[in-house]
């Protein structure tokens, strides 16, 4: 099991396209994922449970992956996170 927290810093949070694109790349591996923040737990290969948690720009998320590919697959959501899903 991998775990980081991440801040996201993007001005529309984690919402439509940013929680779509969160979703694709979760799914590109084949390691599980989820997303906590406070007492809220969900899904992060799910756009409904993703897009359920009402991620606002400056929440602190969890995000844990388990399997084979699980560090890869954290680092790459990571690094999508820091990048603000290429939005300026």
């Amino acid at each position: 099991m991998t775990e980081i927290q991440v801040t996201i810093t993007n001005a529309s949070g984690l919402h439509a396209r940013p929680a779509a694109q969160f979703v694709q790349k979760a799914a590109s591996f084949k390691s599980k994922v989820r997303i906590a923040t406070g007492n809220k737990v969900a899904d992060g290969k799910s756009i409904l449970a993703v897009m359920s948690m009402g991620l606002k720009q400056n929440t602190q998320i969890t995000i844990t992956t388990e399997g084979e590919d699980e560090i890869e697959c954290c680092k790459a959501l990571e690094d999508m996170i820091k990048s603000n899903f290429g939005e300026h």
